[in-house]
């Protein structure tokens, strides 16, 4: 009898994400289903006066009451690593020969660091999904071993098998979306905020760094020459970045 024991299980992080690819700044799920992200910029609604603060609250209801397809927001919070600017500041503080301005920096600089030390430094980050389902490419749920076979020869329900080929999904996610994408950054421009869709490097590096929380702050991605995203340490990914650019 087999030792199940000494059986090595081998598997991947990645086979457990609904992700299955991300291209031309869309994400497609492993369902046929596909998504564009926007980033959105934020407003200091505190600073704003009471008129002010109304005003913008019934514009952003109105904006969402406008809307004739359905949308995700999300607001992403993750702690912000100030030792890079606290080492800046000692930086500076030992280049000025005036004693006067070396007191200023290293008061602040023992300012920021007590206030890391008592408290989370957060950042925020704003964004709007914009999906497109499958029952936009013509499936319908409970259908089934029924479907007809996808059209490069797999059955639609061979398990790791997308309904159509990516090409034919991202040609029809793409007509759907980008009209839509438009309506969205319109909307919210109303509003004075900027919004922009996020590319295929950037939603690569938005997806690590959700599932890598602990080893994204010194780590970056690369996708350019690359049939696929590669993960580098930061200080290997910016000497590639000065090879790129000497050649």
């Amino acid at each position: 009898m087999m030792d199940t024991k000494k059986i090595a299980i081998k598997g991947s992080t990645q086979d457990h994400l609904p992700i299955e690819d991300v291209r031309e700044g869309i994400v497609v799920m492993k369902d046929g289903a596909a998504a564009m992200v926007i980033r959105v910029s934020s407003v200091n609604f505190d600073l704003l006066s009471e008129r002010e603060q109304s005003a913008l609250v019934h514009a952003y209801g109105g904006i969402l009451n406008s809307l004739t397809f359905p949308v995700q927001i999300l607001i992403r919070s993750a702690i912000k690593d100030v030792s890079s600017y606290v080492s800046f500041l000692s930086v500076q503080e030992k280049r000025l020969d005036n004693e006067l301005l070396r007191d200023k920096i290293r008061s602040y600089r023992n300012f920021i660091g007590n206030v890391v030390k008592q408290n989370k430094v957060l950042a925020k980050s704003f964004y709007v999904v914009v999906p497109f389902s499958v029952l936009e490419l013509g499936i319908t749920q409970g259908m089934g071993a029924s479907l007809p076979k996808a059209p490069w020869g797999r059955k639609k329900t061979e398990k790791g098998a997308l309904p159509f080929k990516i090409e034919y999904i991202l040609e029809k996610a793409k007509a759907s979306l980008d009209p839509k994408r438009e309506h969205v950054e319109r909307l919210l421009g109303r509003l004075g905020l900027k919004a922009k869709a996020l590319n295929t490097q950037e939603l690569i590096q938005l997806f690590y760094e959700i599932y890598n929380e602990d080893s994204a702050a010194t780590q970056m991605i690369q996708t350019s020459n690359y049939t696929a995203a590669m993960v580098t340490t930061t200080e290997q990914g910016e000497k590639n970045k000065v090879q790129e650019e000497e050649k």
